[in-house]
């Protein structure tokens, strides 16, 4: 795939998530302190911290650093919703963080991806991340976000007859973006493949661990808590790598690389954590029903 049309992919999957929110949703978010609270400390405090300790402790190449950093700051897809669907989480609350964490996003990825260019990168290689490539970013982001929020508001059948098929696409789009990065950074991967897939392996089931504990330990139900760490647990990948391939953005094959990884193993650690979690916590098992299927 041509690197540009990598904006397009992004403007694809972040006008998807747009379909599926509605402006309840952001009103459900005033009911839902206490867990959105949680939530969102550990997206915009907890999951950066934690991934810049990652990203020094197994010395990953400044690039690589980056692109883990991006992966972070992505808002959560489509398979969070699924995956906790499936594992009986609280899915109104995962569509109350996926809108909030949608609309932290817009200011979320230009801001860490500033920050740690500015750590990782020395001055004689910084990549600056200039105010028309910040404000590229937050367009890209919000403009389709809000659109798919404006269809379904003004056009709801229109938008809930479209969710499958853009779903679809979403996920077709998921396929070809993680093979493009891994194509674009196959140099990369073929060098580092051991330190990335650590990393992204720790990032992954670190954030789903937190994300899961952290709500139990202020004595939320097992079912917020599953909705919280899949929400914060799982990055979009897609965004990740349109944002890291876009010639108008960062137009590197190495930022790309975390993502592209991360895209094909995310879902298997989901899985793991999840399965784990269902044979160690009683709570959630004594709460899990007979509508939960087997993860």
């Amino acid at each position: 795939m041509d690197n540009r049309f990598f904006p397009l992919v992004v403007v694809a999957v972040m006008l998807a998530l747009g379909l599926t929110l509605t402006v309840a949703d952001f009103r459900r978010a005033a009911t839902l302190r206490r867990p959105l609270l949680v939530a969102l400390i550990c997206q915009a405090l907890l999951l950066p911290s934690l991934c810049l300790l990652i990203a020094e402790a197994l010395h990953l190449p400044p690039e690589l650093a980056v692109g883990l950093m991006l992966m972070a700051a992505t808002p959560g897809g489509m398979l969070a919703n699924v995956l906790s669907h499936l594992a009986n989480g609280d899915l109104a609350l995962n569509l109350t963080l996926t809108a909030i964490n949608a609309v932290l996003s817009i200011f979320a990825i230009p801001a860490i991806l500033a920050f740690s260019m500015h750590w990782f990168l020395d001055q004689s290689r910084l990549i600056p991340l200039q105010f028309d490539k910040f404000f590229s970013v937050f367009a890209l982001v919000l403009i389709p976000t809000a659109i798919g929020v404006a269809i379904r508001h003004r056009f709801p059948d229109l938008a809930r007859r479209a969710q499958t098929p853009v779903k679809v696409i979403a996920a077709l789009l998921l396929v070809v973006a993680v093979g493009a990065g891994l194509a674009r950074g196959q140099t990369t991967v073929g060098e580092h493949f051991g330190v990335l897939s650590a990393a992204v392996v720790l990032f992954c089931a670190v954030s789903l661990t937190v994300g899961y504990l952290a709500p139990r330990w202020m004595r939320l139900a097992p079912r917020q808590s599953i909705a919280i760490s899949l929400e914060i647990g799982l990055h979009n990948a897609v965004v990740a790598i349109g944002i890291a391939l876009s010639p108008q953005l960062l137009n590197s094959a190495e930022m790309a690389t975390p993502a592209a990884i991360y895209g094909l193993l995310a879902p298997l650690i989901a899985l793991t954590f999840l399965f784990v979690v269902r044979r160690l916590d009683p709570a959630y098992r004594a709460t899990a029903g007979a509508d939960t299927v087997d993860v």
